[in-house]
C-alpha cells in the first residue's frame, strides 16, 4: 500500500519522537565509564540507576492501562511526553547520585509511557500488513540515536560534562513536542467503540485475558536482552575489548547507520515472510553473537565493529517483528490498555534484568568486567525461551485474522 503525505507525517513524528525518548535510556550506557567515576558509584549502583527509570515506567505503564483508551491519544501522547522533558531536564542538573536516581524515576514515570502510546497509534491508523514496515521506519530511533545522538552525547560530555547529553535532549524534545501540539491530528477513533466506563475494571479485564498472557511473557523475554547488556556494554568494550572512550563513538555511529539502513528493509521483509519467521532468523543469529561477543578478550577495533553491527541488525529484526506481530493482538477497545501493560511488563522486566546484571557483573579495581560471559548465557537463553512463546503468539494472531474474513469477507486482514 502507499502512505498518504499525512500518514508519512505521522511515521516521521513518531519515529522523532521515539528517538528522543530512546536516546534518553541509551545515553546511559555510553556514559557509564564515565559516570562509574565522576559519582564513584558501583556497578550495583549504576545497574540500580538503570533500574530505576525501568520501575517508574512499569508503574507507570500499569497506572495508565485503565484510562488509555478512553482519551484522544494526541492528548495523552502530550501530556506523558511533557512530563519525560522534565525528567530528563532534572537529570541534566542532577548534583549527585542521588538526584540522578531520583530524576531517572520521574523520567520513567512519563517517559515509559509513550512507546505503548505510539504504537497504539501505529495500530489505530495503520493496517496490519503493513505494520511490519511502520515498525521498520519507527524503530529507527534506535540507530538514529547511535548514529547521531549518542556520538554526539558523548562528545558533549567529554568537552562540557556528562549532564550535557541530557539539557540537549530537551532542547530538541521541546520542539518534538511543539510538532506533535501543531500537526497531529486528534486520534479518538477508538473512542466509538464500546468499552468498560470503569478504569480499574478495564485493566483488570486486560490483564485476565488469556490470549494476550502470551504476548505479555514474550514481551518481558523480550525485555531482558537489551537491559542486561546495554547497562554495561560501553564498559566492557573500554576495559575488557581495550576500546578506548575516544575511539567508541565511532563503534556507535557504525552500528548506528547499519541499523538505519536495515530497520526498513527488514520490516518490510517481515511483511514479506512473515513477522514470526523474521523473528526466528533475528533470534537465532542475535543467540550466536552474544554468545560470542561476551567471551571475548582483546579485540582489534575492526572486528568489534563488524560484531555490532551483526548484533543490532539481529536486535532489530527481532524488535520490529515482535512489535508488529504484537499490535494484532488486542481487539480495538482494548489496544491502549494492552500497549500499556505490554509496556510495564517490558520495564518491571528490563529493570529486574540490569538489577540481576548488576550483580552478576562485577568491576575488577584494574578495570575490566569479570562474568560477563556468564551475563551472555543468561541472555541467550531468554531470546531462546522467547521464540517458543512468539510461536504461540504468531497462532493466536493467525486464529484471530483468519475469524475476522470469515465472518466479513469483504474486510481486510487490519480489521482486527
Amino acid at each position: 500500500m502507499k502512505f498518504t503525505p499525512y500518514q508519512k507525517f505521522v511515521v516521521a513524528v513518531l519515529a522523532f519522537l521515539q528517538f528522543t525518548v530512546v536516546l534518553d535510556f541509551m545515553i546511559l550506557s555510553p556514559l557509564g565509564a564515565i559516570l562509574l567515576k565522576e559519582l564513584n558509584v558501583s556497578t550495583k549502583q549504576f545497574g540500580a540507576v538503570v533500574s530505576a527509570y525501568a520501575f517508574s515506567a512499569s508503574a507507570a505503564g500499569i497506572l495508565a492501562a485503565g484510562f488509555a483508551d478512553k482519551f484522544d491519544r494526541k492528548k495523552l501522547l502530550l501530556f506523558f511526553y511533557s512530563g519525560f522533558v522534565l525528567g530528563t531536564f532534572l537529570c541534566g542538573i542532577a548534583p549527585s547520585y542521588e538526584f540522578l536516581f531520583v530524576a531517572r524515576m520521574v523520567t520513567g514515570l512519563f517517559g515509559g509511557v509513550i512507546g505503548s502510546i505510539s504504537f497504539a497509534i501505529i495500530a489505530d491508523l495503520f493496517p496490519f500488513q503493513a505494520r511490519g514496515r511502520v515498525m521498520g521506519f519507527v524503530m529507527t530511533a534506535f540507530s538514529a540515536s547511535q548514529v547521531l545522538g549518542i556520538p554526539l552525547g558523548l562528545y558533549l560530555s567529554n568537552h562540557w560534562g556528562w549532564h550535557a547529553p541530557f539539557l540537549m535532549i530537551v532542547a530538541v524534545s521541546i520542539a518534538v513536542g511543539v510538532l506533535i501540539a501543531v500537526r497531529l491530528q486528534p486520534i479518538n477513533e477508538h473512542l466509538k467503540t464500546p468499552s468498560d466506563g470503569n478504569a480499574l475494571r478495564h485493566l483488570l479485564k486486560t490483564l485476565a485475558a488469556p490470549r494476550y498472557a502470551w504476548a505479555f511473557a514474550a514481551t518481558m523475554l523480550l525485555a531482558v536482552g537489551g537491559f542486561m547488556l546495554m547497562p554495561f556494554g560501553s564498559t566492557f568494550s573500554v576495559y575488557n575489548l581495550g576500546i578506548s572512550l575516544e575511539k567508541l563513538p565511532m563503534v556507535y555511529v557504525a552500528t548506528g547507520v547499519a541499523s538505519f539502513i536495515a530497520g526498513p528493509l527488514l520490516g518490510r521483509l517481515s511483511d514479506s515472510i512473515g513477522k514470526y519467521p523474521m523473528f526466528c532468523i533475528g533470534s537465532s543469529l542475535g543467540i550466536a553473537l552474544v554468545l560470542y561477543y561476551c567471551s571475548l578478550g582483546l579485540t582489534p577495533l575492526g572486528i568489534v565493529i563488524v560484531l555490532n553491527i551483526i548484533l543490532f541488525i539481529a536486535i532489530t529484526a527481532r524488535m520490529v517483528s515482535a512489535q508488529a506481530l504484537s499490535s494484532a493482538v488486542p481487539d480495538a477497545g482494548d489496544r491502549g490498555a494492552f500497549m500499556s501493560i505490554n509496556s510495564s511488563l517490558q520495564q518491571l522486566a528490563g529493570g529486574v534484568a540490569s538489577s540481576v546484571a548488576g550483580f552478576i557483573v562485577v568491576q575488577t579495581p584494574k578495570g575490566p568486567l569479570e562474568h560477563y560471559e556468564e551475563l551472555g548465557y543468561v541472555v541467550a537463553g531468554a531470546m531462546l525461551i522467547t521464540v517458543i512463546l512468539m510461536f504461540k503468539v504468531n497462532l493466536l494472531v493467525k486464529a484471530k485474522l483468519g475469524a475476522a474474513k470469515a465472518v466479513v469477507p469483504s474486510v481486510a486482514p487490519s480489521a482486527e
